[in-house]
């Protein structure tokens, strides 16, 4: 956990710079300004029209009595998308156009879920649930599925 927490923090950002270092020797200095800049301003008005889509579908799912479970999802997806775009560099640039398109976010939340679940089959999932008292219980996580019957199934 420890070296991911330290590549997240530290060799993503010099990888970006290290990026855009070459981008403003090929394209120039002020070239490169404006492409931070542009790509910041379009995410931005990216992530708030997604964004507000996404709100309305939540309120729309829940006036009609449904859990929005992709609309959050999709919410989610759309706030930590666009601090991607906030941030400069390509990559992180990348990766936040690709959580606000529709299709991309989509094929990105397929992912995470696999993953998610096959480490819940593995066991390797572990949540803390916290009690009143302020006492911490570690369980770990299982995966229920639904047969056509409707019945549970571990």
């Amino acid at each position: 956990m420890l070296s991911r927490l330290i590549f997240i923090f530290v060799a993503v950002p010099v990888l970006e710079l290290v990026i855009l270092l070459r981008i403003g020797q090929w394209i120039g200095p002020m070239p490169t300004v404006a492409l931070v800049v542009t790509t910041g301003v379009a995410g931005a008005a990216l992530a708030r029209q997604q964004g507000l889509r996404a709100f309305l579908a939540v309120q729309r799912e829940l006036a009609e009595g449904r859990l929005p479970g992709r609309s959050l999802l999709d919410g989610l997806s759309i706030l930590v998308g666009g601090a991607f775009l906030l941030t400069p560099g390509v990559l992180t640039d990348l990766l936040g156009f690709s959580l606000l398109i529709p299709a991309s976010r989509r094929w990105l939340q397929r992912l995470a879920r696999n993953r998610l679940e096959r480490r819940i089959r593995e066991g390797t999932v572990e949540f803390q649930v916290y009690g009143a008292d302020g006492g911490a219980t570690t369980r770990r996580a299982e995966v229920h599925t639904r047969d056509p019957r409707g019945e549970d199934r571990r």
